[in-house]
């Protein structure tokens, strides 16, 4: 199986962390060792088993991954409601070696082509051998409500009354570095902000092509050249996606440009305490005001 990044797959083929090889021939064993030996010089790096494990060991390698991030996304929404901050909260359990601090950051849901296709058929294998893998079912479930978050925080602000405003987003891909639409965060939000009578002006560096083929043009969404066009007009500002081009943006221009400056930050990129400071209303992922609103 291939374990490829979208975003970095030439890194992960150059220089991959494992190289899994399941098959019961010992030539072609041998064929895919030579194969992949120039990229597997510094230690070894090839695990060899037998076909079924290494189906298994793609499925459970990215189910492992998205389970993490969902069990984030459940302290996240536990810190709200007792009033702790998941940033402290995650810091304190990474520094735990056995724990780590690869995927354990809190955001508005997961998506892709792997994460969700693999927790959800793995969960099916499962199930078709007689067993019921009720963490898996979880994982999705999770991730699936978490997509709502920020419409959810969104809504609370303006106390329901959406119709007529205007949202900024910063992100429409499923994460950086890609056009990947799918299963993406971003499009249950602006379905949701649409439903509730609001427009979209959406800014994404790559996939701004791939959002207008799948929705094309209307009237409620405007696809932005640049990330401050995107503030134009709009009420609030919603981070959807996690681009470096976002990580330290100009505060006060922001608070300027919106009419009710706010930030929705799905991706917690930004100090809460130095949003508030700029003149903006911070709501993040168990982070700043969504703890008050969720008290």
């Amino acid at each position: 199986p291939e374990f490829l990044k979208e975003g970095d797959a030439v890194e992960d083929c150059l220089r991959p962390d494992r190289i899994v090889i399941g098959s019961s021939s010992e030539r072609a064993v041998a064929v895919l060792r030579k194969l992949y030996a120039p990229f597997n010089r510094n230690h070894e790096r090839t695990v060899v088993m037998d076909e079924r494990s290494a189906e298994l060991t793609k499925y459970a390698a990215n189910a492992m991954l998205a389970t993490k991030i969902s069990f984030m996304n459940e302290i996240a929404n536990i810190a709200e409601r007792v009033g702790a901050d998941v940033e402290l909260v995650r810091q304190g359990i990474g520094a735990d070696p056995r724990i780590g601090y690869h995927f354990i950051y809190p955001g508005a849901g997961y998506g892709g082509s792997c994460f969700p296709k693999d927790v959800q058929a793995l969960e099916r294998t499962a199930r078709g051998v007689g067993y019921g893998a009720r963490l898996l079912g979880a994982v999705e479930a999770v991730n699936h409500d978490q997509k709502t978050k920020l419409f959810e925080l969104i809504s609370r602000h303006f106390d329901g009354e959406l119709k007529g405003r205007t949202i900024a987003l910063w992100g429409l891909a499923f994460k950086p570095n890609t056009d990947d639409m799918r299963e993406a965060s971003s499009r249950r939000l602006m379905e949701a902000l649409w439903a509730a009578g609001a427009r979209v002006r959406a800014f994404d560096p790559e996939a701004r092509e791939e959002t207008r083929r799948i929705y094309g043009e209307r009237d409620d969404l405007a696809l932005c050249e640049h990330a401050w066009d995107a503030l134009q007009g709009a009420d609030v500002l919603a981070i959807v996606t996690e681009w470096k081009a976002f990580r330290s943006p100009d505060f006060a221009r922001i608070r300027a440009a919106l009419k009710t400056p706010a930030i929705f930050d799905g991706r917690n990129l930004y100090d809460p305490a130095t949003v508030e400071r700029a003149g903006l209303a911070y709501y993040g992922i168990g982070r700043g005001r969504s703890l008050e609103t969720a008290a």
